[in-house]
C-alpha cells in the first residue's frame, strides 16, 4: 500500500512540475493600459502615443473626445464613442493620446483596455472584473469591421451598448474606430449596393447606439502640411513642400499618417528620433 501511495505522490509531483503556473490576478489599478484577449490580460506599463498637441487638423474631434474622457474619469455621465472615417486621420491616435493626457493630469483615474480581435463575444467576463473597481475604464476596439454574414461580434457589441443580461457599470465606456460609419464590409464590386438590406440595417443599428459619433475626413493640402510641420518644427527640420506633396502622390493618400511617415523620413535622414 505504501509503495502505491509513493507512486501516486511521485506522479502528482511530476504533474505539478510540468503544469503551467497559475497566473496572478490582474491588478487593474496599477497600469495606464491593458490588452484583453478574451482569455487573459496583458498589462501595459507605458502608453506609447503621439502627444495630443501634435495631432493637427482634428481640433473639434479632440475637444469632444477629451471632454468625454474627462467626464468618464470624474464619474460623471459619459458617452460611448464611435470614431469613423478616412484611414490615417488620427482616430486611434486620438483615443490613445486623450487617455495619456488625462493620465498625466489625473494619474490613475482612467485606464485604456484594448480589446483584441475575436474577444468581443466574451465581454461579460471583462465587465464582471471591472464593475466593482474604483477606477474608470475605456474599452477600445480598434479598426472594427464585420465579415459578411457574421453577426456574433455585432450582436455582442449591441448587447453591451444597450445593456444585456450583464449590466454595464457606469465606470466602463466603449470607444470604437472604424473606416466606415456603418461598420460593414464593402461589396467586392466597386459601387455595388449591399446585397442584403438587413445586413446594412443591423450595422446602422449598432452605429446608432453610440452617444458620441465623430467623423474623420481626408485633409486638404494646407492641413496636411500643418500636420507635417507639427512633427518637424520641434526638431528644427526643413520641409520641402514639393517633396512632401510628391510623397503623398506616391502613396495615394493625403492624411495624418502619411504626414507622420514623411516626417519620419526627414528625421531619419537627419539622424534624429521622432
Amino acid at each position: 500500500m505504501s509503495e502505491r501511495r509513493a507512486l501516486f505522490e511521485r506522479i502528482a509531483s511530476a504533474l505539478e512540475r510540468i503544469a503551467p503556473p497559475v497566473p496572478a490576478p490582474t491588478d487593474w489599478n496599477a497600469h495606464p493600459a491593458y490588452v484583453w484577449s478574451g482569455d487573459g490580460v496583458q498589462p501595459v506599463s507605458r502608453l506609447e502615443t503621439t502627444p495630443l498637441a501634435s495631432l493637427k487638423g482634428i481640433d473639434q474631434q479632440k475637444t469632444a473626445v477629451v471632454a468625454n474622457l474627462s467626464r468618464l474619469a470624474s464619474g460623471a455621465a459619459a458617452h460611448d464613442m464611435l470614431l469613423w472615417g478616412s484611414r490615417g486621420m488620427g482616430k486611434s491616435a486620438l483615443i490613445r493620446a486623450g487617455v495619456q493626457a488625462l493620465d498625466e493630469e489625473q494619474p490613475g483615474r482612467l485606464a485604456l483596455v484594448q480589446v483584441a480581435p475575436g474577444a468581443l463575444a466574451n465581454f461579460a467576463t471583462l465587465i464582471g472584473e471591472l464593475a466593482e473597481l474604483p477606477r474608470a475604464f475605456l474599452l477600445f476596439v480598434d479598426d472594427l469591421g464585420f465579415d459578411e454574414g457574421d453577426m456574433r461580434d455585432n450582436l455582442a457589441l449591441r448587447s453591451l451598448l444597450d445593456g444585456g443580461v450583464v449590466a454595464r457599470p457606469a465606470n466602463v465606456r466603449l470607444a470604437v474606430t472604424s473606416n466606415r460609419r456603418a461598420i460593414v464590409a464593402r461589396d467586392p464590386e466597386e459601387n455595388a449596393p449591399l446585397r442584403e438590406r438587413d445586413e446594412r440595417d443591423n450595422a446602422l443599428a449598432l452605429a446608432d447606439r453610440f452617444g458620441l459619433t465623430l467623423g474623420f475626413h481626408p485633409c486638404d493640402r494646407d492641413t496636411y502640411l500643418a500636420i507635417l510641420r507639427g512633427y518637424t518644427d520641434p526638431l528644427g527640420l526643413e520641409v520641402d513642400e514639393e517633396e512632401a506633396l510628391a510623397w503623398v502622390i506616391a502613396r495615394g493618400n493625403r492624411s495624418g499618417r502619411t504626414a507622420y511617415q514623411f516626417a519620419c523620413e526627414l528625421a531619419g535622414r537627419a539622424g534624429l528620433a521622432l
